[in-house]
């Protein structure tokens, strides 16, 4: 253990289902710079058996008085989307760190203000495919020119959400007041990867699709009504001048699980593929190109939480890599770690994108 290390309280880490207890407990527990302080669910009894579960050295069934706790140094915030806002607010206004899982806000309204609300307390966003080492190396190799310049890129990803059938507890998925759907999610975290890979993304034309208007709850029996696009196919330009075509596909089968990225460059070419089922952002990625490479470095953290299900595996890495990019700008007073404002940056791209969508023209 580090002799100070950032004291951290984590709110939503439940042990039933938790994002939190699938990625960002391992993520922690593989790195002595932190600690867990706390964890905050919404009941007493699920968040004193979280704190048991996960080694948290105590418990509250209110988040806001882990948020106002003086020894908590950077609150985590996992949970439903909508309920971002407050606790971020709250914790901002404490004076804390905070990283909050993505999207930011429940629109693009609350994501500005949490983003103006920042000053200069430490954040960070749960965008953390753009950490994954692999996605990092193929960023050095591009911009030092290893595979030339640029012509155009490929990518083809898939998720096993938002497809013809879902339990009841994911059926906010599918509600657009949420904010936590197809787009803001799956696509927001494809996209991102591309833009650090390529560059930020100047143009884009795309097309959404809702495929399964419908949605059965399979542990009810029961029919939801989808009100958010679950397909999109897009073609955009970056700022590295390449062309890149995307379509991501959703309620594909675990085994069919794919994520590629191929640039094409003038001198060579390269390739990032994956295969967790919930996406690019959650699980281990591999670099090959023509051009010659160092190896990327080995993640900070690999490991599964005590109570995570299996098909987490591997939730931990991108996840890891935040923390451990978070470490270093307190320890050394940057702020290097995609914070707020990327987030922000991240949110503007994918209302582009839904308005390219809609309206059919170039945004």
């Amino acid at each position: 253990m580090a002799s100070n290390p950032i004291r951290v309280g984590i709110i939503g880490a439940d042990t039933k289902a938790s994002w939190a207890g699938a990625s960002h407990i391992p993520a922690l527990a593989a790195q002595p710079q932190f600690s867990l302080e706390a964890v905050a669910t919404r009941r007493e009894e699920s968040a004193r058996r979280a704190a048991e579960a996960f080694g948290a050295k105590r418990w509250f069934s209110d988040p806001y008085e882990l948020i106002n706790d003086p020894s908590i140094d950077l609150v985590t915030v996992a949970v439903k989307v909508p309920a971002h806002r407050e606790l971020v607010m709250a914790a901002l206004a404490a004076g804390k760190a905070v990283y909050s899982e993505s999207p930011l806000g429940a629109n693009l309204a609350e994501t500005e203000e949490m983003a103006a609300a920042v000053g200069r307390s430490h954040t960070a966003i749960g965008l953390q495919g753009r950490l994954n080492p692999a996605v990092r190396r193929a960023a050095q190799i591009i911009t030092e020119g290893g595979i030339g310049r640029p012509l155009s890129a490929r990518v083809h990803a898939t998720t096993f959400g938002y497809g013809p059938e879902s339990v009841s507890a994911y059926d906010y998925f599918n509600k657009e007041a949420a904010g936590a759907s197809f787009l803001t999610i799956t696509t927001a975290h494809v996209v991102d990867v591309i833009e650090a890979v390529l560059g930020n993304i100047t143009e884009v034309d795309a097309r959404t699709e809702l495929l399964w208007p419908e949605v059965k709850l399979v542990d009810t029996g029961d029919v939801s009504v989808r009100e958010i696009p679950d397909h999109i196919d897009l073609i955009a330009r970056t700022a590295s001048g390449a062309p890149v075509s995307v379509q991501v596909l959703a309620g594909i089968p675990v085994p069919d699980s794919h994520f590629s990225l191929e640039v094409r460059g003038s001198d060579g070419w390269l390739k990032i593929t994956g295969n967790h089922p919930a996406g690019v952002q959650v699980g281990d990625l591999e670099l090959t190109s023509s051009a010659d490479f160092a190896a990327p470095d080995s993640p900070v953290a690999s490991g599964t939480g005590p109570t995570a299900d299996k098909f987490w595996a591997g939730a931990s890495i991108n996840v890891g890599e935040v923390y451990a990019s978070l470490a270093r700008d307190i320890a050394n007073g940057t702020y290097d770690t995609p914070g707020f404002e990327h987030a922000l940056h991240n949110s503007r791209l994918i209302a582009r994108i839904e308005e390219a969508a809609t309206s059919g023209k170039r945004q």
